[in-house]
C-alpha cells in the first residue's frame, strides 16, 4: 500500500526526474551495463505496448502506463551511484 502512494506522488513529482535522468546518461560514474539497460527498459516499453487497461478506456487506460513509466524510473534510480542520488535527493 505505501508503494501504491509513492508512485502517486511521483506522478505530480515526475518533471524533476528529467534532470536526473539527463545525468543518468551523461555521468561517468554509471556503469555503461546500467545505461544499456535503462535504455533497453525505455526501448522495450515503446517497441512492446502491451496494455493491461486498454487505452481506449481513457483515464483508466492511462495507469498502468504510468505504473510501468514508474517502474522503469525506480529500477534506474537504483542503479544510480550514490552521489547522483544524493544530488537529487532520491532514495532507492
Amino acid at each position: 500500500m505505501i508503494k501504491y502512494f509513492k508512485r502517486i506522488r511521483f506522478l505530480f513529482t515526475f518533471k524533476k526526474s528529467i534532470p536526473f535522468l539527463r545525468d543518468f546518461f551523461l555521468s561517468k560514474e554509471v556503469k555503461a551495463k546500467h545505461k544499456v539497460i535503462g535504455v533497453l527498459l525505455v526501448l522495450g516499453y515503446f517497441v512492446f505496448p502491451f496494455d493491461l487497461i486498454p487505452d481506449f478506456l481513457l483515464v483508466l487506460g492511462l495507469v498502468d502506463d504510468i505504473a510501468i513509466a514508474t517502474f522503469i524510473l525506480e529500477r534506474m534510480i537504483k542503479m544510480a551511484p550514490v552521489s547522483l542520488k544524493k544530488k537529487y535527493n532520491l532514495r532507492s
